[in-house]
């Protein structure tokens, strides 16, 4: 039988959409913020927790951020998934069930500042590694143009050895999310990217404030 022969619409679109599916390259392309050889020695966690599989209508990014503190005083701040409010922008409020527990599974409603084209947001904690110092959450509801919007983040400490040189930690981020009708990837990832990138500089803040605060 020929290849398609006697096969529904349905599937006929399901192979299409599979034949059309890529793998996201963002190992391939140095972030803003790091340099080319750092980014080397981060290639395999990019490999691990920062790829994706993207079908036609969905687009993805990966960004970066330096951040002159260690990574004790980084992470803690990153995986309170009940207090993205200390270092998101335009974040307004974040209420939790009575009964919250900070695990995979858990969720958060997310209200937004005015003057965005949002207002609230439902997110679920989707990984929480405190060994590799992964995060990772999904939208699942509310009003937003993030639709199927998925997250990692993890924190990685970087001069640590003994010769003596400054300590500092990279955060990585990325996402995928689906490109809204009448948008094109190009927009629905500039917009995005802009949220992500004013996030992870005032995370640089706050850590790095938080790290003087210590000494």
């Amino acid at each position: 039988m020929e290849e398609g022969e006697g096969e529904t619409s349905q599937e006929a679109q399901e192979r299409a959409v599979a034949a059309a599916t890529t793998t996201t390259a963002h190992h391939l392309k140095v972030p803003a913020g790091l340099a080319p050889e750092e980014f080397a020695a981060l290639a395999p966690f990019v490999h691990e927790f920062h790829t994706y599989r993207l079908r036609p209508g969905r687009c993805s990014s990966l960004l970066a951020q330096r951040v002159r503190a260690p990574r004790a005083a980084v992470w803690p701040i990153v995986r309170r998934f009940d207090r993205p409010q200390v270092y998101k922008h335009f974040i307004k409020s974040c209420s939790v069930a009575p009964d919250f527990r900070l695990a995979v599974g858990s969720t958060r409603d997310v209200s937004v500042i005015s003057g965005l084209p949002a207002s609230t947001s439902t997110e679920r904690l989707d990984v929480l590694d405190d060994e590799r110092h992964v995060a990772g959450f999904s939208i699942i509801g509310g009003e937003h143009r993030l639709r199927n919007y998925r997250s990692v983040t993890t924190v990685h400490e970087v001069g640590a050895g003994g010769g003596g040189g400054e300590i500092w930690t990279a955060v990585m981020e990325s996402y995928v999310v689906d490109v809204p009708e009448g948008n094109t990837e190009e927009d629905t990832r500039l917009f995005a990217d802009t949220f992500v990138k004013l996030n992870l500089q005032k995370l640089a803040a706050v850590a790095e404030g938080m790290a003087r605060d210590r000494r």
